[in-house]
């Protein structure tokens, strides 16, 4: 990863490509351009009636860049196997704190149980990954990180790879020349996330 910095990263994004690591402890990771990408439409995007319901009675709060280096940490720790390095870590630590990477986090009190992170460029929001500790906490993230991408009119989310979770929250899967359609189309426009 040596010479490798967060221009570099950033780089990556906007010719639609992404890195991962192998594990939390490896020291190099690899780039990937699939074939097929997972992307959710956001002017199409309508949380299920339950998902509403759940998010006009519940306790837990939302809130957007107030725990993103929690949220990272929590990505990478609650899964026995993770893609996110330390050193990919901070590379992203360096991107939030130059305003392009961001995280939505939800609480219960003033515990972390949930939250989602990713990177933005122009009208693009490449999401990363999410955490839940609590039931509904990450369709939560999702829903609020929606909200504030149609206000902002973003134009692509993309979620790299599709998984059943993923297409119950309304992704859908994408050639990798439509989504390359879809991305030059969305760092046209000129927006800002927060």
């Amino acid at each position: 990863m040596s010479g490798f910095g967060p221009d570099d990263l950033i780089e990556c994004y906007r010719r639609g490509i992404f890195p991962m690591a192998d594990a939390r402890d490896a020291t190099s990771f690899y780039i990937l351009d699939p074939e097929h990408r997972a992307v959710f439409p956001i002017d199409a995007f309508t949380p299920s009636r339950s998902m509403r319901k759940f998010a006009r009675k519940t306790p837990l709060i939302v809130t957007v860049d107030q725990a993103f280096d929690d949220v990272i940490a929590a990505c990478a720790d609650r899964r026995d196997e993770t893609w996110i390095s330390h050193g990919l870590e901070g590379l992203y630590r360096i991107l939030h704190r130059r305003g392009d990477a961001h995280s939505v986090e939800v609480w219960n009190e003033d515990r972390l149980v949930g939250g989602l992170y990713g990177v933005s460029q122009g009208g693009a929001f490449f999401g990363e990954s999410m955490f839940s500790a609590q039931t509904n906490a990450s369709k939560l993230a999702l829903m609020h990180l929606m909200e504030r991408l149609q206000q902002r009119r973003f134009r692509l989310l993309d979620a790299q790879f599709m998984t059943d979770h993923l297409a119950s929250m309304g992704a859908v899967e994408v050639t990798k020349a439509e989504f390359r359609r879809r991305l030059a189309d969305a760092l046209a426009v000129k927006t800002a996330f927060d």
